[in-house]
């Protein structure tokens, strides 16, 4: 046999490789994870023009090429090629693990930054370090080229590298730890970090472990399993990809990972003997293509839907700052209207432009009264688009709720005696103490009982108050229209009028209840009501007693 072959090998293959030395488990771990991690590194690196996106496809092609240079050393027969082989096997596994710190930093960095230039100079030094001692003794001073062994001696340039790359374990999960915890607990980039760091540790740990393990125990097939630590890593990548839309590559990353398992699968054909083996591995091809096209189909809908929820989110932003420039340009200019044409009225009532006559002076309180109620509905508009905005500050303190209701009763009885209406009072005794704004507690009492006075043709209403639990219970029942089913489900919504009311009230605006529901959900309180259409209806306002 030739010299320059290994002893128990012959070039049966492109006149290099002999690939019946072999091992099997070689073409299950290293075959497809290089297609895939390669596939995917590549399209990272087009389609990204990002600084985390090019880091990742750098690693993935340091982790190629390392594969590859692992590929010559078991099939390769020619002794100067492996001899090679385990010299600049270095100068591939120290700058991924660099480039995986690298990584990681910008990675789980919310604003991307760059590293400081003192760590690159690091990095920049150790790698200079490494490929200087490549042809020295403390990398491979020995390489034994024996019967049965074609392989090189590691010198102590290896005991630092895996010292290295155990520090660097650490440092991807301290990093990703401190990054974890520094960001707020609503954060999503919060869980990017941590999937990140997850799938990155394992595929650190998976990297090592088995190179370490087969070194000390001189069981060479054992260092096959670290390739498998790149699916779990590329899974998690995947997933992140997909959810947090990392690199914006969106659908090709299942495709990747998807088609890849399925050609490792696929790939076991070439080696199967046994017919039952080649039966359950051919249901097995097919179901992982089945399962494989179903999964993309279902990220790919998962990948429309969002992006549509996306551009419908910026239409909704866009929509609802349009209607907040309109509002209060409406509020605005509308109430300075009413405000002139008020004071014109009021002048022609008091006799300001001179003597009226009474019919003139009729036709001006009219005109009056319609102003108030227009500047009352722009204030309301006005002050339900504050409250969603969170703008008004309620003065918030001990207030008695009894004195409240009391005097809003009084108030309201001149226009519910005009419509020929009872207004009663049911009030046990009792402490009535809250924590609250009493002008916006006020405005809601008002709000309830004007509502039952203006959809009450005839009859009564009665406004209750009663304690209990630790609990204010207000009622304010009327003998109204009632309020059907239907429009009982959008009453506390904003805009929300009922057909039925409109028949009655054709100047409601569907605001007055909703600013009701938003001033008592500021307070810790809530509203409901209770009706039946015909037989009048009851609105419960609770609140939290001190």
């Amino acid at each position: 046999m030739n010299s320059i072959f290994c002893a128990d090998s012959t070039p049966n293959f492109l006149n290099i490789f002999d690939l019946s030395i072999a091992p099997t488990l070689l073409f299950y771990t290293y075959i497809p994870v290089i297609i895939i991690s390669t596939f995917l590194g590549f399209y990272v690196y087009i389609k990204s023009n990002t600084l985390e996106g090019k880091l990742f496809s750098i690693i993935t092609a340091l982790f190629g090429l390392w594969i590859i240079d692992v590929l010559m050393l078991w099939i390769v027969a020619y002794n100067n090629i492996i001899m090679f082989s385990w010299q600049i096997t270095p100068a591939f596994e120290v700058p991924l693990f660099i480039f995986i710190i690298y990584f990681i930093y910008v990675a789980t960095d919310k604003e991307k930054r760059d590293i400081p230039i003192v760590l690159k100079s690091f990095f920049l030094a150790l790698m200079t370090v490494v490929f200087l001692l490549l042809p020295t003794n403390f990398n491979i001073p020995f390489y034994n080229n024996n019967i049965n062994t074609c392989e090189g001696i590691l010198g102590i340039l290896w005991g630092f590298i895996y010292i290295f790359e155990i520090v660097a374990v650490a440092w991807v999960i301290g990093l990703c730890i401190k990054r974890y915890h520094l960001s707020p607990k609503t954060e999503p980039f919060r869980k990017e970090i941590l999937y990140l760091g997850s799938g990155m540790t394992f595929f650190m740990i998976l990297f090592i472990g088995p190179n370490i393990i087969g070194q000390l125990t001189n069981i060479q097939l054992i260092s096959l399993w670290d390739s498998l630590g790149m699916i779990i890593f590329l899974s998690f990548l995947v997933f992140i990809i997909v959810k947090f839309k990392t690199f914006n590559i969106k659908l090709i990353a299942t495709q990747a990972l998807v088609w890849g398992l399925t050609a490792l699968i696929g790939s076991q054909f070439f080696f199967i003997k046994v017919t039952t083996n080649f039966v359950l591995n051919g249901i097995g091809f097919l179901v992982s293509i089945i399962l494989g096209r179903y999964l993309i189909k279902s990220v790919k809908k998962e990948i429309q839907q969002r992006e549509q929820l996306a551009l419908l989110n910026v239409s909704l932003q866009d929509l609802l700052k349009q209607r907040e420039s309109l509002v209060h340009l409406i509020t605005h200019k509308v109430k300075g209207s009413f405000t002139h044409s008020k004071y014109i009225f009021d002048g022609i009532i008091n006799g300001t432009f001179g003597e009226a006559t009474q019919e003139i002076k009729t036709w001006a309180e009219k005109g009056l009264e319609s102003d108030n109620m227009g500047i009352e509905t722009v204030d309301l508009v006005l002050n339900v688009a504050n409250m969603q905005k969170g703008i008004i500050k309620y003065d918030m303190k001990n207030v008695d709720f009894k004195e409240i209701v009391l005097q809003s009763i009084i108030d309201k009885k001149v226009s519910a005696e005009a419509k020929g209406l009872k207004l009663e009072s049911e009030i046990t005794d009792g402490v009535y103490n809250v924590f609250g704004d009493p002008i916006w507690l006020k405005e809601v009492v008002n709000n309830l009982i004007e509502n039952s006075i203006k959809y009450t043709r005839e009859g009564s209403i009665t406004v209750g108050l009663k304690d209990g639990n630790k609990k204010i219970l207000l009622s304010v029942k009327d003998t109204g229209v009632g309020i059907t089913e239907e429009d009982k489900k959008n009453l506390f919504a904003e805009g929300g009028r009922g057909k039925e009311s409109l028949k009655i009230n054709i100047d409601s605006t569907g605001y007055g209840l909703y600013s009701v529901k938003l001033i008592l959900e500021a307070h810790k309180g809530r509203v409901w009501v209770e009706s039946e259409v015909g037989k009048g209806s009851t609105f419960f306002v609770e609140l939290v007693a001190i």
